[in-house]
């Protein structure tokens, strides 16, 4: 009950033209928006339980969850339509997340890497298991390694292709 309070006083809190924008993505795509809420509360709740001072500000937390959010979309969509179908409807969702509920710059651009992180390792773990079989463990698991190699951004021209990044020094 509590996710749906925080999702209808986020609805609230947007600008009308914020609001035509989001339904501009989601009425046309209606199951993957349903999914892709669906992935939001998972990644979130799991990002919570793993990470409790971090997955809320801009620490390793917040990376895991972002990655893990973008798998859990491409993911749960797979299931129901194409690869690239779920990517480029991710995709959109992710970059439209960003653009809906701004940040520094320092911090939009460590979130839509991460996105990116999540996407690109759905894609490559696409070849060796079927989607119909893809289980959130393997996600958590694989974004857990990815973690202890993660980097710290620290201005807008590091480049850290393949790593997550994270703002702060807090690594719990």
């Amino acid at each position: 009950m509590r996710t749906f309070k925080i999702f209808f006083d986020t609805i609230r809190s947007m600008s009308f033209k914020k609001i035509m924008r989001l339904l501009s993505l989601i009425l046309p795509h209606p199951l993957f928006s349903l999914l892709s809420f669906h992935a939001t509360v998972k990644a979130f709740s799991i990002a919570q339980k793993k990470f409790p001072e971090t997955a809320s500000n801009n620490g390793i937390g917040n990376a895991f969850r972002h990655a893990l959010w973008s798998c859990f979309i491409m993911m749960y969509c797979c299931k129901v339509s194409s690869p690239q179908k779920a990517l480029d409807f991710c995709k959109r969702m992710t970059d439209m997340h960003e653009e809906l509920f701004p940040n520094q710059p320092l911090e939009t651009k460590m979130d839509l890497h991460n996105n990116k992180i999540g996407m690109d390792y759905f894609m490559e773990l696409l070849p060796g298991i079927h989607r119909q079989f893809f289980e959130k463990s393997f996600f958590v698991d694989g974004l857990e390694k990815k973690m202890k190699n993660a980097k710290v951004l620290k201005n807008l021209d590091d480049d850290f292709d393949g790593f997550l990044v994270y703002l702060s020094d807090v690594k719990s």
